[in-house]
C-alpha cells in the first residue's frame, strides 16, 4: 500500500466535484455529509489507542463515501501495519472515482448497503477497526419495507429487536458487531439524538450490555461539525466484548476528542438509570438524575398544539380573512408564531379574542365540500385555490376527512413554546404563556390542560392561575434543557413528555396545602 498527503488533496478534489452534481434534498435523501479531514484524524487516532500497537488493522468504512476516515488511516499508521482495508457504498457515481483514487492503496470498495449485505462467517475475515459517519436518514425516509429488512437483518444476525422509528445511522452501528472480531474496534461519527430520544433505548440498552462502550464525546451544539447538516454530533467508541465488572464509560463535552471542555467517567450501573444521556457529563437537574416524587403530568395533561399540515394556508392573517371574505363561522383565533408574540401574558377582549398586534385565525370546517360548493360560495372558492396548490395532498391533509378539518385543541391557560434558542434578551430557550383569551395554538406550542382538582382549584380561585404561571417561569434554563433535547447550532426542543417529567415543586408552593398533601399520582387524567 502506498500513502500521502496526494491522496487526501485528491479526496477533497473528488468530494467537491461529486458534491456538486447532487442538490442538497438529493443528499439529505441518501445522508450524504461528508466527514471533514480534521476530524476524521483525531477520529482515527482516538480509535487506534483501543488497538493493541503493534496489531495489523483490518479496516472496514461501512458508508465510504469518499474514504475520509480511510485517508486518515493512511496518514496515521505506516503501510506495512494495514493488512486489509475494505469499504461499501450504496451511491453507483462513487464507486469509479473512488477506484481511480484510492487503486493503489489496496483498498477493496464494493458498490452495495453494508445493512443488507451478509457479515464474513468465519473470524479470519473480520475486521479488527471499523470507522463510520452513517448516512444520517430519519425514519421517515425510510419505507416500511426498509424498516422491515432492517429490523430483519439485526434480529437475525444479533438476536436483537431494535424499535421500528430508528434512524439509519443507528442500524449500520448496531450491525456493525457482526463484522467485528473480537475485541475489534468500533468508531462512529453520529447524531446525538439517540441519546435521548424512546427510539434510542434500544440502541443504548446495545451499547451498555452487548459490546463494551468505552467513550462517548458529544460536541458543543453551537459547534456544528458539518457545513451542510444542522444536527449535534457525537463520537462513540466501542470494542466487541462484553463489559468487565465495575466499567465506567467516559463522558466528555465540546472542543475536540483531544481536549474536551470536560469530561467524566460514570459507571455502567448508574449510565443505565440514566434516562437522557446528552446532558453527561455536565450537572444533571435532580428529575434527570433520579425519579421525582411530583411532576407536572400529575398537574397537567400536555400535548402538542394544533398540526394543520400547511400553516401558510389554514392559518390567516386578519388581512387574508377579510380578502377571501371567510366566513367567521369557520374560523378560530389561533396565537401567532412564538417568534411573532412579543409578551408573555395574553389578555383578551370581552369575546375573548386575544389582545395582541399579530392576531391569527384557523380555518377549520367539517362539512362535505358539495355543502361548502352550496352555501359557502367563498369558502369553496379559497379551498379550490388550496387544491389547486396540492395543499390537500400534502402528508397530513390526505389522511384527515375532510382534508380541510383541523384536530381539536381547546384553549389552554398555560402554554410553553415547544422549541428555541437562548438570546440576548434571555437565556432560557423556551417561554411559559399565560393565556387569558379562547385563542388556541398551532404545534410550535405545547397546551397544558389542568387536570380536574387543579381545573376546579382554579375555576374557584381564578387569582391562582397568575401564581402558577409565575411558578411554572420560575423553572431555570437548566433544568429545561436538562429534561430536553438538544440539536446542532444550540436549538433546544422539549416534547409533551418531556415537559411532563419536570418537578412540580415550584407550583406545589404557591397552591393549597390540601392538593400538595394529596397523592398526585392518584389524580384522574384530564383529556381535553
Amino acid at each position: 500500500m502506498t500513502t500521502g498527503a496526494g491522496h487526501e488533496k485528491a479526496r477533497q478534489e473528488l468530494q467537491g466535484q461529486l458534491h456538486a452534481m447532487k442538490d442538497q434534498a438529493q443528499r439529505n435523501k441518501l445522508g450524504q455529509f461528508s466527514t471533514p479531514i480534521e476530524l476524521a484524524g483525531e477520529v482515527i487516532k482516538s480509535s487506534l489507542a483501543w488497538l493493541p500497537k503493534r496489531e495489523s488493522v483490518r479496516f472496514l468504512e461501512p458508508g465510504f463515501g469518499t474514504g475520509p476516515f480511510y485517508s486518515a488511516l493512511l496518514q496515521s499508521v505506516p503501510a506495512s501495519r494495514i493488512e486489509r482495508a475494505a469499504g461499501y457504498e450504496i451511491d453507483s457515481q462513487y464507486i469509479e472515482p473512488n477506484v481511480r483514487l484510492w487503486g493503489d492503496t489496496g483498498l477493496r470498495l464494493h458498490l452495495g448497503d453494508f445493512t443488507q449485505v451478509e457479515p464474513p462467517a468465519d473470524e479470519a475475515h473480520k475486521y479488527n477497526l471499523i470507522v463510520c459517519n452513517p448516512p444520517y436518514v430519519r425514519h421517515h425516509h425510510l419505507s416500511s419495507r426498509q424498516k422491515q429488512q432492517l429490523q430483519a437483518a439485526v434480529s437475525q444476525r444479533l438476536g436483537f429487536e431494535m424499535n421500528g422509528l430508528s434512524g439509519l445511522y443507528t442500524y449500520f452501528m448496531v450491525l456493525s458487531q457482526a463484522w467485528m472480531t473480537k475485541g475489534g474496534v468500533g468508531a462512529w461519527l453520529v447524531p446525538s439524538e439517540f441519546m435521548d430520544v424512546n427510539y434510542g433505548r434500544r440502541v443504548k440498552e446495545f451499547l451498555l450490555s452487548r459490546v463494551t462502550l468505552h467513550r462517548i464525546h458529544r460536541f458543543d451544539p453551537h459547534e456544528v461539525q458539518f457545513d451542510d447538516a444542522l444536527v449535534s454530533s457525537a463520537v462513540v467508541f466501542f470494542t466487541n466484548a462484553m463489559p468487565p465488572e465495575e466499567h465506567h464509560v467516559e463522558f466528555s463535552f465540546g472542543g475536540t476528542l483531544g481536549k474536551p471542555k470536560m469530561s467524566t467517567y460514570i459507571g455502567l450501573d448508574r449510565l443505565g438509570r440514566v434516562s437522557k444521556w446528552t446532558h453527561l457529563p455536565r450537572r444533571m437537574p435532580e428529575s434527570v438524575q433520579e425519579a421525582c416524587p411530583g411532576v407536572l403530568a400529575d398537574l397537567f395533561s400536555i400535548k402538542r398544539g394544533v398540526a394543520t399540515g400547511c400553516n401558510s394556508f389554514f392559518v390567516l392573517t386578519p388581512d387574508q380573512r377579510q380578502r377571501h371574505n371567510l366566513p367567521s363561522k369557520f374560523l378560530q383565533s389561533i396565537l401567532p408564531s412564538p417568534r411573532d408574540l412579543e409578551c408573555t401574558e395574553i389578555l383578551a377582549d370581552d369575546n375573548g379574542e386575544p389582545l395582541i398586534s399579530k392576531r391569527r385565525y384557523l380555518l377549520s370546517c367539517d362539512l362535505s365540500e358539495e355543502s361548502i360548493r352550496r352555501e359557502w360560495p367563498a369558502l369553496w372558492e379559497y379551498l379550490e385555490r388550496g387544491k389547486a396548490e396540492g395543499v390537500h395532498q400534502r402528508y397530513l391533509c390526505r389522511h384527515r376527512e375532510p382534508w380541510y378539518c383541523q384536530e381539536t385543541r381547546p384553549p389552554a391557560a398555560f402554554l410553553c413554546t415547544y422549541m428555541g434558542r437562548p438570546t440576548t434578551k434571555s437565556e432560557t430557550p423556551f417561554r411559559f404563556i399565560l393565556n387569558h383569551s379562547q385563542a388556541t395554538a398551532a404545534n410550535v406550542y405545547l397546551m397544558l390542560y389542568p387536570k380536574p382538582q387543579l381545573a376546579a382549584l382554579l375555576q374557584e380561585a381564578p387569582e391562582l392561575a397568575l401564581a402558577v404561571w409565575k411558578a411554572l417561569s420560575s423553572v431555570t434554563a437548566e433544568h429545561l434543557i436538562g429534561c430536553g433535547r438538544t440539536y446542532g447550532g444550540g436549538l433546544h426542543k422539549l416534547e409533551p413528555r418531556e415537559l411532563a417529567g419536570i418537578s412540580t415543586d415550584a407550583i406545589l408552593r404557591v397552591l393549597p396545602d390540601e392538593i400538595r398533601r394529596k397523592p398526585h399520582r392518584q389524580l384522574p387524567l384530564f383529556s381535553p
